[in-house]
This record gives structure tokens, C-alpha cells and sequence, in this order.
């Protein structure tokens, strides 16, 4: 089974940039959707963005729409998700995990789950 990992978290202020990984080992990430989700302290877990597995369709959440990119390279077997004009609202556990088709509702359908990287946005 796919096994993943995200990276590429940190403290940076309102406004900055951050890109965060999401490297495969284990199988090949090309035959997934691959979703990005956050969870804030205290809050339910929430869908941020995703990536279809056929036509690399992008999918966002509302809140992260025109400040946020996602983008994968099926050589690198891994999924980025560039963030820019960071706010501190963004601030949480960024998880990416792997799905059949692309929901940004519904964590239940997600699979293989990371272990998360924390993005903190503060001044």
C-alpha cells in the first residue's frame, strides 16, 4: 500500500509563501486522486484542494481559491501544494492522503493518510 509523507511546513508571516510535498513510496501516486487536507486546533478536518487521477483536473475550497495551487509530477511520484498570501486563518496540520476520485467533503473516502506538517502563519 502507498505509504506518504508531507513536508515543506514552517512559521511564516501573513502574506508569505509556503510549498508543501506530499512524496509517494510503496506504489505509484498516478493511480490516485490526491487530496489535501487541514485541521485546525479544535476544528473538524477540512478539504483544501485536489487532484484528479485522470486529468489532473485541480479542485478548491472556496477559502483557498486563487491563493493556493496544486500540481503533481507523476515522475517525482510526489504532489505539491504552493501557497500564497498566506493568512493567519490558514494556520493548521496540512494532511494529503489518496482517493479513487476527488471530494473535498469527504475525508472518509480518503486513504493513506501522512502524518501531517504543521503551517503556522503569524506575525
Amino acid at each position: 500500500q502507498v505509504q506518504l509523507v508531507e513536508s515543506g511546513g514552517g512559521l511564516v508571516q501573513p502574506g508569505g509563501s509556503l510549498r508543501l510535498s506530499c512524496a509517494a513510496s510503496g506504489g505509484s501516486l498516478d493511480i490516485y486522486a490526491i487530496g489535501w487536507f487541514r485541521q485546525a486546533p479544535g476544528k473538524e478536518r477540512e478539504g483544501v484542494s485536489c487532484v484528479s487521477k485522470s486529468d489532473g483536473n485541480p479542485y478548491y475550497a472556496d477559502s483557498v481559491k486563487g491563493r493556493f495551487t496544486i500540481s503533481r509530477d507523476n515522475v517525482k511520484n510526489t504532489v505539491y501544494l504552493q501557497m500564497n498570501s498566506l493568512k493567519p486563518e490558514d494556520t493548521a496540520v496540512y494532511y494529503c492522503a489518496t482517493a479513487r476520485t476527488c471530494t473535498l467533503v469527504a475525508a472518509a473516502l480518503f486513504r493513506s493518510w501522512g502524518q501531517g506538517t504543521q503551517v503556522t502563519v503569524s506575525s
